[in-house]
């Protein structure tokens, strides 16, 4: 908040990869500034809706004929 206020600035993003206190949110709340927290689950939520620092993967399970089985019939 004192950064924002130094630099005459109106608004700030203030971000964390683990959570918040109560404290900071209320005390985000409380000032005229407009501060948006965002904590690291919705960091994450973030980063996978416009890709960012992630890349895609695909996970596939191959399936194999179990021969001992249809021996046994």
């Amino acid at each position: 908040m004192g950064a924002l206020m130094g630099a005459q600035g109106d608004r700030g993003v203030f971000i964390t990869t683990s959570s918040f206190s109560a404290g900071a949110r209320t005390e985000a709340e409380r000032v005229n500034a407009r501060i948006e927290l965002i904590d690291g689950a919705r960091l994450a939520e973030l980063m996978l809706r416009h890709g960012v620092g992630v890349q895609a993967e695909v996970t596939v399970t191959l399936h194999q004929l179990d021969e001992d089985f249809f021996e046994s019939l």
